[in-house]
């Protein structure tokens, strides 16, 4: 293990402290930084969402911004706007909260479509813009939506192609009583005094972009031998064609999973090894990632739902029938 690996591993560490019963969400949520990605994240209030991303923001050189979206939200209250300043008679860029390193897109489904839209396509192009110009935006640049399951009343789902610009789709749980407890345990400390926030001096430094693009570079790099590639691949288009693998699977899907997913799985796979601190890729590191980069990708039938199957029920069906070459 590298150098960098290890200050990864510090970085993993800390959060683990900071953000108790949490351990997918922290590895999602640097697997979606050492890829490249946004997360969208569901789960119910009070699960250290936002304090997971919060933490990350004091560990990494770069800015952090929540933002809470309401029904009366415009795009321009994420993008900013031209504002007009009399005394020179001139219009000036007033940059909005997209303009930050790390975005708390905080329940995401209660804003309007078009909201929403802003949103997704920065999140794609990286840019945004206003009038005739285009403004770039940071880099890195990980956007961290969250959804509640809970309540649907007055909310705005996501469309199904707008989706798939997420890296991977993250359900969080409640944690074990054994964390709850430790919970308890932090909130008396951080409520006395005693315990505070994780800041950057508690970690000694904060992590550098130039340490991000390294282990960026080096997950690029990382050794995925020939016959997972062509595992991961055929578990893709087992969504699109599950027929070969069953039967009963037929009819199950109205639409499989696009080639964002075989990317989003090939570099996600990589990421997971890497932070692992391995040089290479093992099956279990698709097939563990397989449900969070392809659950919000799959359409199924009204037939498939109605019969009780759901997106993680027929992926893991295509998981235990997709041979391992």
């Amino acid at each position: 293990m590298d150098v960098i690996q290890q200050r990864f591993g510090f970085l993993k560490k800390a959060l683990t402290e900071q953000v108790i019963g949490q351990p997918q969400l922290i590895e999602r949520l640097l697997i979606a930084l050492l890829a490249d990605g946004h997360l969208l994240v569901e789960g119910a209030p009070g699960l250290a969402k936002t304090r997971a991303i919060r933490q990350l923001g004091e560990l990494l050189e770069g800015s952090f911004h929540r933002i809470q979206f309401t029904p009366d939200l415009l795009p321009a209250d994420l993008t900013g706007s031209d504002v007009y300043r009399a005394q020179e008679g001139t219009f000036v860029f007033q940059p909005g909260p997209l303009f930050h390193n790390l975005i708390l897109a905080d329940e995401i489904n209660r804003a309007p479509a078009k909201v929403q839209s802003a949103l997704l396509e920065a999140m794609a192009e990286r840019q945004i813009s206003v009038g005739q110009t285009t403004y770039p935006l940071a880099d890195p640049f990980l956007v961290m939506a969250t959804q509640n399951p809970i309540e649907q009343e007055g909310t705005y789902p996501l469309p199904e192609a707008q989706l798939d610009r997420f890296l991977m789709h993250v359900r969080v749980g409640y944690p074990a009583v054994e964390n709850e407890r430790k919970i308890l345990a932090l909130a008396r400390r951080e409520a006395s005094g005693a315990a505070t926030m994780l800041t950057a001096e508690d970690y000694h430094e904060r992590l550098s972009m130039a340490d991000l693009q390294q282990a960026r570079q080096q997950v690029l790099d990382l050794y995925l031998a020939d016959n997972l590639e062509e595992y991961l691949l055929q578990l893709v288009l087992a969504t699109r064609h599950p027929l070969p693998y069953g039967e009963d699977l037929q009819g199950a899907l109205l639409y499989g999973a696009s080639p964002r997913a075989s990317i989003a799985l090939d570099r996600c796979a990589r990421a997971r090894a890497w932070l692992a601190g391995r040089d290479h890729v093992l099956p279990e590191d698709i097939q563990e990632l397989a449900f969070d980069v392809l659950r919000h990708r799959l359409i199924l039938s009204y037939e498939a739902e109605a019969g009780g199957m759901d997106a993680d029920r027929l992926i893991s069906e295509l998981i235990a029938r997709v041979p391992v070459p």
